[in-house]
């Protein structure tokens, strides 16, 4: 019984603590990827981003961190501007426990009866949008969205999260129906 218990509060402990990043992309098919090599970032868009400076750094060292992985160059005259949008909300997360089972509030013959319930957790959910638009003709070519929670409580937790969400993003660039 006890090997049990453990093993379902490691699983818990590990399902709970990895928290995923949903992405989704869109682009213009009609675009031919392999022939951008450089890219700069937008200031006018970044500036609107509804984030801190510093996240907003976070977010912008991230992405140039991937792009230059990628082969990339960062350039004054690029091929690619890169934009960034960021929006958030709480979530509210209600769970109802109906149980019988191991808790000794109520005593029956024969079993145990936990009574009903209700665990409401929040927590907040981040949404990071990473725009490419083409230099040239100043129009949107590749959009990569990331949603997932954000509980990051220090400056090098929030980095680590940033980082998070850009690479699951940026694994999606270039598209698989590429030109």
């Amino acid at each position: 019984m006890k090997k049990v218990t453990l093993y379902l509060l490691l699983f818990t402990f590990i399902f709970t603590s990895c928290s995923s990043v949903k992405v989704f992309t869109d682009y213009d098919s009609k675009t031919d990827f392999k022939t951008y090599k450089t890219f700069a970032f937008y200031k006018k868009g970044i500036d609107k981003a509804a984030a801190s400076d510093l996240d907003k750094r976070r977010i912008l060292r991230a992405i140039e961190a991937e792009l230059l992985a990628k082969g990339f160059k960062k350039s004054e005259k690029p091929d690619i501007l890169v934009s960034v949008f960021v929006k958030s909300r709480k979530r509210v997360n209600i769970r109802t426990n109906f149980g019988y089972g191991a808790a000794y509030d109520y005593w029956y013959p024969g079993y145990y009866y936990r009574g009903n319930t209700v665990d409401v957790t929040q927590h907040t959910e981040g949404t990071l949008f990473v725009d490419f638009i083409d230099a040239t003709k100043k129009e949107l070519i590749w959009q990569g969205i990331g949603t997932g929670a954000l509980r990051a409580k220090t400056g090098a937790k929030k980095e680590e999260k940033i980082k998070v969400f850009v690479k699951k993003i940026l694994l999606k660039y270039p598209p698989e129906n590429k030109k």
